[in-house]
């Protein structure tokens, strides 16, 4: 079965305003994974959303910018996280599994083996595996910094065949302000980075692309994608003009 390695960002989880969490999103996301698994596909979603889920549990006023607060925020919002996920996959008779990890996991050798196993495992037995960030444990040398990073990090332990990043925003833009269908040299893609990060966000364009280069790098296909739009990954499993997508060979753009 082929893998698929999705990472799911704040915004495409969160309500437009960025309160609370959008358990329609999670419907409707639940629905189209479930499909992909039916049809063959293996799914490991990495996931953001924690810190934000415990901004309204914790009752704050808006998202807090030093580590301890926001290490309780999503100690506060990974159930919450988690619950949403769980609830929306037992609809469609899927069980899904928590990993929390952080970089020196990724780093150490048997951490790394022990999670690859882990992945394995769960995967065989029809399991989504939804991974984060372990933020509440994570000090500042040891954090990816954001998700995009970290999906890019598990596709390739997984050796995955496709990387999709769900986002806010319709692909890569170029300087005009429009959509870049495909993207050959990555290289150059990075020149076209500008300041998109919203509230919400950790990373930006420029995290997801250097995970698009890692994961390419490792021979997998790379996707940016509208995750508030309806039927975007199995469209772009399909060849079909959404988003932007990462051939495995870079030249040109």
């Amino acid at each position: 079965m082929k893998r698929i390695v999705i990472k799911l960002g704040t915004g495409v989880l969160s309500t437009p305003a960025g309160k609370s969490l959008d358990s329609s999103q999670f419907t409707r996301i639940s629905a189209e994974i479930a499909a992909l698994q039916t049809a063959g596909y293996s799914c490991i979603l990495v996931s953001s959303a924690a810190i934000a889920a415990g901004v309204r549990i914790m009752h704050l006023k808006q998202r807090p910018t030093d580590l301890p607060g926001k290490q309780a925020c999503a100690a506060a919002g990974q159930p919450e996280l988690m619950r949403l996920y769980a609830t929306s996959f037992r609809k469609h008779d899927l069980s899904v599994a928590q990993l929390l990890l952080t970089h020196g996991d990724i780093d150490s050798l048997m951490h790394r083996e022990n999670a690859r196993n882990t992945l394995d495992c769960l995967l065989e037995h029809g399991v989504i595996p939804i991974i984060n960030e372990n933020d509440s444990v994570a000090v500042e040398e040891l954090r990816f910094g954001d998700n995009d990073r970290l999906s890019a990090e598990v596709a390739v332990l997984a050796q995955a065949d496709h990387l999709i990043i769900l986002t806010s925003v319709d692909g890569l833009q170029d300087e005009d302000g429009n959509r870049v269908k495909k993207v050959q040299d990555i290289a150059k893609a990075f020149r076209l980075v500008r300041s998109d990060k919203g509230e919400e966000s950790v990373g930006g364009m420029k995290t997801k692309l250097e995970a698009i280069r890692k994961a390419s790098s490792a021979g997998i296909t790379a996707h940016i994608l509208d995750g508030r739009k309806a039927g975007q990954i199995e469209a772009s499993l399909k060849g079909k003009d959404v988003g932007t997508s990462f051939p495995i060979r870079h030249s040109s753009i």
